[in-house]
């Protein structure tokens, strides 16, 4: 969507918003409700997708202020993409300090704000000029990123092969990108100690592959430019996260079919065509890892995943792998493998994993 088209549609909302006042009349605004609750998951589409579901936020007494806030951030919006500039939540934030009675108090109300706002016209916050604080990822390994240089356009060529011991950054705009490989899959890994082992060790050489470093749950960009990347190069898409209940009903489901919070925009962060590598709670068995005591949250995080996730609840493997999580009582880490030897990982767990790739959980 072109900067222009959305600084119509801003334009547009605010002048049917000033004509209902003008009027005598009280404005509304119709929010997507951003919840698990309000979402419904398709195999064959491959991501959360909104019921329907609306709040409606009318302008009255009690809710004059937030009705302001979003107003102003819309305007913000508008002034960001007009003079071609970005700022973060955190900056939005501060800018309010300037907005007198509709100033915020605390970022995560502001946050609220700007997800609402991107819910509102249905467009991800970046192209409503807003970025997010932290980083995309990390990228090493079989792949030449194509960019632009910003001063001249002309084309920059990005070999993650020549990074040394470092990586090369998944930018916050991804969809310029483009992409050039041979590679045979692309694997995701969650932690970044595990990242920076098998990059120190060329993993991605012996593998033939693409290494790409979450660092926790993934962040929108991180997942945009995987799903670009396997879209465009048709390849495999490997997930390697920690055996328990936040790696697998956070982390991986995140990154494969998307959120409840962000389902009005799912269907462009997310990356369906992922399976499960590990850890399993097959693996900890049959690797004989390490383990630490379920929390209670854990506990309460798959059973919450079983009784309510749409995704869960679509697959019976994952339902019976979370059960086995919660009679085993344990959960187990990427490097838990270093029992048995630091290189463990890359010599015999991952080549093993990878002869049976129609075995991953789905």
């Amino acid at each position: 969507m072109s900067n222009n088209t959305v600084v119509k549609k801003i334009k547009s909302e605010a002048t049917r918003i000033k004509g209902t006042i003008i009027k005598g009349k009280k404005p509304s605004m119709k929010f997507p409700l951003r919840a698990l609750s309000n979402v419904r998951y398709h195999a064959k589409n491959g991501f959360f997708e909104m019921r329907g579901r609306k709040k409606e936020r009318t302008l009255t007494v009690n809710t004059v202020k937030t009705f302001a806030q979003t107003l102003r951030m819309m305007a913000l919006s508008k002034e960001l993409i007009e003079t071609d500039d970005i700022a973060t939540k955190r900056e939005a934030y501060y800018v309010s300090k300037n907005w007198d009675a509709a100033r915020f108090n605390e970022q995560p109300e502001s946050d609220a704000v700007i997800d609402d706002v991107e819910a509102f016209f249905g467009m991800n916050r970046e192209q409503l000029g807003f970025i997010p604080e932290e980083k995309g990822g990390d990228v090493a390994g079989k792949l030449v990123v194509v960019d632009k240089d910003r001063d001249t356009g002309r084309t920059l060529k990005i070999d993650c092969t020549k990074f040394g011991s470092g990586a090369y950054s998944i930018p916050i705009a991804v969809e310029h990108l483009e992409f050039e490989t041979k590679a045979d899959f692309i694997l995701v890994i969650e932690t970044a100690g595990m990242f920076q082992r098998l990059v120190k060790h060329n993993y991605w050489k012996k593998a033939n592959c693409i290494l790409i470093s979450m660092g926790g749950v993934p962040t929108r960009a991180c997942r945009r430019f995987i799903r670009r990347l396997a879209d465009s190069k048709k390849i495999p898409v490997y997930v390697f996260v920690d055996g328990d209940p936040y790696g697998i009903s956070n982390i991986y489901r995140t990154l494969k079919v998307g959120s409840g919070n962000a389902a009005h925009l799912n269907e462009f962060f997310c990356v369906p065509q992922a399976r499960f590598l590990g850890i399993t709670p097959q693996d900890i068995q049959t690797y004989k890892l390490p383990t630490h005591p379920l929390k209670e949250v854990d506990v309460k995080r798959a059973k919450d995943a079983i009784k309510n996730d749409p995704f869960v609840l679509h697959h019976k493997p994952w339902q019976r792998a979370l059960q086995q999580l919660i009679k085993m009582g344990v959960r187990a880490e990427q490097q838990a493998l270093a029992k048995h030897g630091l290189n463990y990982v890359m010599d015999t767990y991952l080549p093993e994993k990878l002869k049976h790739p129609e075995q991953f959980l789905p």
